[in-house]
């Protein structure tokens, strides 16, 4: 008998969706029966994408977002609610990184890193939860209702790399995060998890990896390979849906063994 998991009738809210994980994340969520908001500072990136997760039968939203300002968070989020409806799932995507030494990063870089990557996750995250949190208090008993937060952290937030410090230290503050929110959420029935992707191939930094520096990172991996957008697919619907309900505070990394 084969096993299936049905995302039919929820609505996920992915932000940082117009490139790279992101764009994945909503096409392999739609594909899964979710309907789908797409949310990040490019628009009319969002749009294309839109247009062919419709072509493939799904429902597909778009909202502009900008991580790094407040009232664009809850504009984003009250948008998407009023169009589609109650949120259920959240992927607290959106993320970015600079490269240099530690002695080199400049007050301008750490600002960068830390409101896009943890003070942005972490509005994102109390905002969509907030309303989770209503929806769950306000339930008549029988019909309680939860959500699904997922953050994407990263490998380097378990495992210090050079070069990219600062995002080290913010990926490892999302970890954080996602622990105390799992923690005093959980009994609201929102489960709080996070992925923490390895090297991963997207059209970001494909090029790198034939490069003379992208294939000596290669050969320091366990398998020497990266990964593909796809191989977190079947991590994501599983923490998406209501089968994972018994994981929660869960920091899984999908990194080939890279961290270990």
């Amino acid at each position: 008998m084969a096993y299936s998991i049905d995302l039919s009738g929820r609505v996920a809210l992915v932000t940082g969706a117009s490139s790279g994980l992101g764009e994945q994340f909503a096409k392999t969520l739609s594909r899964a029966g979710a309907a789908v908001v797409l949310a990040s500072r490019r628009v009319e990136k969002l749009k294309e994408l839109r247009a062919e997760i419709e072509a493939e039968g799904g429902d597909a939203h778009v909202v502009a977002l900008d991580v790094t300002d407040l009232d664009s968070i809850k504009s984003a989020v009250a948008h998407a609610e009023t169009e589609v409806g109650s949120i259920d799932i959240l992927v607290n995507n959106s993320g970015v990184s600079t490269t240099q030494r530690v002695q080199d990063v400049t007050e301008d870089d750490f600002d960068f890193i830390f409101n896009t990557n943890v003070k942005g996750s972490f509005f994102v995250a109390q905002e969509v939860g907030k309303r989770m949190l209503a929806r769950a208090k306000g339930s008549a008993p029988g019909s309680f209702t939860g959500g699904r937060i997922i953050n994407i952290a990263s490998v380097a937030g378990l495992k210090v790399l050079p070069q990219i410090g600062a995002y080290c230290m913010s990926k490892a503050a999302v970890v954080q995060m996602t622990k105390v929110l799992a923690m005093e959420w959980g009994r609201f029935g929102i489960n709080v998890n996070a992925i923490c992707p390895g090297y991963i191939d997207t059209e970001i930094n494909h090029h790198h990896w034939s490069t003379e520096q992208g294939q000596k990172l290669v050969n320091m991996l366990p398998r020497k390979r990266v990964g593909h957008p796809q191989d977190l697919d079947a991590l994501l619907v599983l923490l998406a849906s209501g089968e994972s309900g018994f994981v929660n505070g869960a920091i899984i990394a999908a990194d080939d063994g890279f961290a270990l």
